[in-house]
């Protein structure tokens, strides 16, 4: 009786972890999409409290960089991010707190060809453009960036202040 109550108790303690797994969804360690450090995914259904246009490109002297590089928005309020790539090579726009965006980094630098279409995230190829509207629910300082490799230590990182 004892060996077949502790057989049962194994399977069932497997089943619960695998169970987990399975609801923990796809993705590396860090890298879930169903919580997010600046907010939330909002309602292209709802109005925007306004929309802010953002520009990926590179310079003559071999930076890259984002214009406007620098955003504040008040708490609450509902953005539509219009983001254009005027570059001549693929970036892309990760909006996630400064330590996400550190460890999205190191999983880029193994993952290179790793592509983004997230709530979050959107990577463009040259002359595309794509939109995120966010709701900015938390207080605090936040970071978008450009996580392929060499991009973001060429300058392509802003900051968004949400006061």
């Amino acid at each position: 009786m004892t060996v077949r109550l502790s057989t049962l108790a194994g399977a069932l303690g497997a089943l619960a972890v695998s169970a987990t797994i399975a609801l923990a969804g796809p993705g590396e360690a860090g890298h879930t999409h169903r919580t997010f450090a600046a907010g939330e995914p909002g309602d292209p259904a709802k109005p925007v409290a306004r929309t802010i246009e953002v520009t990926m490109k590179e310079t003559e002297d071999a930076k890259m960089l984002f214009e406007p590089n620098k955003v504040e928005i008040k708490r609450g309020e509902q953005v539509k991010f219009v983001l254009k790539n005027a570059g001549q090579v693929e970036h892309e726009f990760m909006l996630d707190s400064l330590q996400n965006n550190a460890k999205h980094k190191v999983a880029m630098q193994q993952n290179p060809d790793m592509e983004h279409d997230d709530p979050n995230g959107k990577r463009l190829s040259p002359s595309a453009s794509n939109e995120i509207v966010w709701r900015f629910t938390k207080a605090g300082t936040f970071e978008f960036a450009c996580l392929i490799p060499g991009h973001y230590e060429s300058g392509m990182h802003g900051t968004v202040v949400v006061k």
